[in-house]
This record gives structure tokens, C-alpha cells and sequence, in this order.
């Protein structure tokens, strides 16, 4: 009988991909299951670019020896802010084949349930294996936020930002993007450049960054407000050197930090947007109507208006009861609030040897692991507490 792998990473984005590398580099039998990079190869439209610096966008190894700077010296892309999807995607590739060769099997996960403290695994072909300890790197996919109001319009008239993109079948159409942050605005402008209509209903004002200044700020403006791979500032910088700090704080303390926190919209996307999009500033969607194959709106401060089309840009909420993969007595196991594991310093939950990275970890770790940014550091850390577990 095959013996019980050390470790099973589902999911193989950046995250699945830098903890499978850290615990390969520690000697430790690893398999990764999922798609490589799935959300970004398949669920991000064309045209899309990453809000983060090139220098920010690490995956991460032991050796540091296949950062994204190496990967530019290697191969036919440049370092360009902001940093265009395909390059990203490259990257990633890039690292799998040199970091993790071999440990990436594409085989979706069905099931996860744990007896006698090993994990079973059963694959979507139908294959078991078992490990000591599982890592759940599964991204925001699972986490879409559709709200129930929306949810129950005809399918076709409506869609979540996290679905399959082609916004080519949009050309002539009008759509309303519902949300105000990063991809919100950055979908309306891609929508509009694909030959749509668009209209924007944001609930909060509409919050632009400044311009990017990294390279050309002096050395005042650098100690008032350091780099970091976030955003600029002794707060990010906290976030960025001392990545579990944010662990120790109360829970309602945290709580509080993360809906505080808004990442606005990237001032490179001003002259894609303004004056291209019809914004609807400080307002939502009070009413939605199915009328003769559209949908009939009406805002909260009174307007009206038809649209072919509806996108949710209403982002992700991390909800355990989301996962049906995880066996529900193994669910049921996990100790959390809110739908949201509650997580120890090593990233594992209250079921030993059970770790969740990315997005789920949010609510405890804080917003620097919302980026690509946070791989490293929690790669690290997961690694070092599963060969702490033998």
C-alpha cells in the first residue's frame, strides 16, 4: 500500500505553487492538485493587467532562486508597471516547471476527509491518496460574492466578476457594473474597450490612488512613507516586514483593520474610464426587473435604467459551508466564526494538520495575503509546521 504523502496542497496558484516549493525544499513528499494558475488563464479577460508592482509579484522558493526579476532575464517580457496578465501568467508557468516539476497534477479534488489523523483525498477521476497534512490554497474562486437578490435573475442576465471572460460577446450591449473597487472599474473600462455600454453603480464613493511614483520619490518622501510590496507607507511596510504581526491582535481589532481597508482604484485607469463610463457615484441597485429578455434597474437614489447585462463586482467572502469538498464531519471539526476558519500562528486550523493559505486566511493574517505578496511568507510558515510535524 502507497504510504500517506507528507503533504497534499490543493490548489495551484501562487500560493499552492510557493508552499509546495518551500516543502519540496525541506525534503517533504508534496503533490499539488488544480489547475495551474486557473483564475488567471481562465477567468480573467483579456487586456487585464495586475495593480501590483513586477517586484511585488514574487512566487516564492527556498532559494529565492526563481523570483520574477530572473524570470525577465530569461524570457521575452519586461518589467512594466502595471504588469500585463499574459507576463504574469508566463511567470507562473515559468516557476512551475523549474521549482515544482512534477508535483502539479491537474485533477480536480472531490472530497477531503480525515480518519484516524490521515487525510483521504479523492480525486475527481475517482483516485485516493492520503497525506498527513493538507493545504488549502484554493484561491477566492469558491468565495464569489453573488447576493442573493441577483442570484435569482435568469442566468444569462447576469454574471460574477470571477466567471469566464470574453467580453467580446458584450459589443453593442449595455451593461451595469455593480461595485467600486480595483476590478470593478477595471472591468467597465475593459467592457467599454470591447464595444459596450457600460454604466458603474458604486455604493461608496469612487476612491482613486495616487499616481504611482516608485523610483522617483525622494528620500523625505521614502521615510515618511516606505516601499512595500502593497503600497507605499509605514503601515504596509509593517505588514510587509513583520507578515505575522497582524496574527497577535484581537480578533475584533482585526476585524475592524479589514473592513476598514479599501484598495481604490488605480489612477492608470482614469483615462481609460473617466468620461467613457457612466458613473453612478455613491448609489446601488435598489431594484432589479427581467423585462423582455433585459433587465430593468432601478438605483437607490431614485434612477432608472436598461441594461443587456448585469456584472457583479461585489467580490469574495471566504464561507467554509462554500467548500464541498471538505467532508461535512470534517468541516464540522473546524473550529470558526463567521463561516471564516480561526487560524494559529502557523496558518492550521483546529483540526491538526489542516492549513489554509490565500485569501481564507484574511480575517486572521491580514490584507497583505489578498495579494501575491503573501505567498512567500506563508509558504514559508506552513512548510516549517509540517516538518515540525514529522
Amino acid at each position: 500500500m502507497t504510504p500517506p504523502l507528507d503533504a497534499v496542497v490543493v490548489g495551484a496558484g501562487p500560493y499552492g505553487l510557493s508552499v509546495a516549493a518551500h516543502l519540496k525544499g525541506r525534503g517533504r513528499s508534496v503533490q499539488v492538485y488544480g489547475r495551474t494558475l486557473e483564475l488567471w488563464r481562465q477567468r480573467m479577460p483579456a487586456g487585464m493587467v495586475l495593480r501590483s508592482q513586477w517586484w511585488a509579484t514574487n512566487l516564492s522558493d527556498p532559494a529565492g532562486a526563481y523570483g520574477i526579476e530572473r524570470f525577465f532575464r530569461e524570457s521575452k517580457h519586461r518589467k512594466a508597471y502595471p504588469l500585463p496578465l499574459p507576463a504574469f501568467i508566463d511567470y507562473g508557468l515559468w516557476f512551475k516547471e523549474r521549482a515544482v516539476p512534477d508535483l502539479v497534477d491537474d485533477t480536480m479534488v472531490r472530497s477531503i476527509a480525515r480518519t484516524d489523523g490521515v487525510f483521504e483525498i479523492t480525486l475527481e477521476n475517482g483516485a485516493t491518496r492520503e497525506a498527513r497534512a493538507v493545504v488549502m490554497a484554493i484561491g477566492v474562486y469558491h468565495y464569489a460574492n453573488r447576493p442573493e437578490p441577483y442570484s435569482r435573475l435568469p442566468a444569462a442576465l447576469w454574471s460574477h466578476s470571477s466567471d469566464p471572460a470574453d467580453f467580446t460577446r458584450f459589443r453593442g450591449k449595455d451593461v451595469m457594473v455593480l461595485g467600486g473597487g480595483q476590478s470593478a472599474i477595471e472591468y467597465a473600462a475593459l467592457l467599454h474597450e470591447a464595444g459596450a455600454r457600460v454604466q458603474v453603480a458604486s455604493r461608496r464613493p469612487l476612491m482613486w490612488l495616487d499616481p504611482d511614483r516608485y523610483g522617483s520619490r525622494s528620500l523625505w518622501e521614502r521615510i515618511r512613507a516606505p516601499d512595500a510590496q502593497i503600497a507605499a507607507g509605514w503601515e504596509y511596510w509593517t505588514l510587509d516586514k513583520f507578515p505575522y504581526l497582524f496574527w497577535r491582535a484581537s480578533l475584533a481589532w482585526k476585524d475592524s483593520y479589514n473592513s476598514n481597508y479599501r484598495s481604490g482604484a488605480s489612477d492608470w485607469l482614469r483615462d481609460r474610464f473617466t468620461g467613457k463610463v457612466t458613473l453612478h457615484d455613491g448609489q446601488t441597485i435598489a431594484e432589479a426587473k427581467p423585462s423582455g429578455g433585459r433587465l430593468d434597474l432601478t438605483l437607490t437614489k431614485g434612477g432608472r435604467t436598461t441594461v443587456d447585462h448585469l456584472m457583479l463586482a461585489t467580490g469574495f467572502k471566504a464561507d467554509l459551508a462554500r467548500l464541498g469538498m471538505l467532508d461535512p464531519a470534517l468541516r464540522s471539526a473546524i473550529r470558526a466564526d463567521q463561516g471564516t476558519p480561526l487560524l494559529d500562528h502557523w496558518f492550521q486550523t483546529s483540526v491538526p494538520g489542516l492549513y489554509f493559505v490565500g485569501f481564507t486566511s484574511i480575517r486572521t493574517f491580514g490584507p497583505l495575503y489578498r495579494f501575491v505578496a503573501g505567498a512567500g511568507a506563508a509558504a514559508r510558515r506552513v512548510a516549517a509546521a509540517v516538518a515540525r510535524q514529522g
